[in-house]
């Protein structure tokens, strides 16, 4: 795919990220691109499915000692049946406040203390249920193309920018190398989003 070239070894200086050169304006937009992925992967772990898996839990907040903590931090995570999950608290005091904050995440899951440890039962999934996930999951999915596109209108603002800009001696050629290779990221990453959508409403209709 479209890797940043270095044109002209012009320097460029990342503290002021001052868009006056194509490599930075590149490097900016798949930055960009990449953290709006990455946040789509995060939110669509923590949606549920058919089967049991730590990430459904890995990031609720867990009130510890005064500080909102993610519940992979403090207890280790386990799957004992496909439709249970184990948590076990490192430190045992913790364990009402882990099932305070189980109770509060809207995952709509009932955790029962067990000894040192919290079993959570996952009720089936309704077909409807699966329906509205699935649904979320594809809005998920069309926010972060959404996000995408203007990560490439910004970067083309800026490109434009830059031709017009007399100072900076950019020829018209590497312009528009420049606004190929954002379009290049833009498929990429919209590819990539695609295909965590798919993944993701596939475990949903998995029963």
């Amino acid at each position: 795919g479209a890797r940043p070239r270095l044109r002209g070894g012009r320097a460029h200086n990342p503290e002021t990220l001052l868009m006056n050169d194509p490599d930075t304006i590149l490097l900016n937009a798949e930055e960009s691109m990449t953290k709006a992925l990455d946040y789509l992967k995060k939110e669509l772990r923590g949606i549920r499915t058919g089967r049991a898996s730590p990430a459904l839990v890995e990031f609720v907040k867990v009130d510890y000692y005064g500080a909102p903590t993610d519940l992979k931090a403090l207890a280790s995570i386990s799957v004992p049946e496909p439709t249970q999950l184990l948590i076990k608290p490192f430190d045992a005091g913790a364990i009402q406040e882990i099932k305070k904050a189980i109770e509060a995440s809207g995952l709509g899951l009932n955790p029962m203390i067990d000894g040192k440890q919290i079993r959570l039962n996952l009720p089936p999934l309704s077909g409807d249920r699966r329906k509205q996930l699935v649904a979320h999951v594809k809005k998920l999915g069309e926010e972060t193309k959404v996000a995408l596109r203007n990560v490439r209108r910004d970067a083309n603002k800026h490109a434009d920018a830059l031709a017009k800009d007399a100072s900076a001696h950019i020829p018209e050629d590497e312009i528009e190398t420049l606004k190929n290779e954002v379009q290049d990221l833009l498929k990429k990453y919209e590819g990539e989003a695609d295909a965590a959508v798919a993944a993701k409403a596939k475990e949903i209709e998995t029963i």
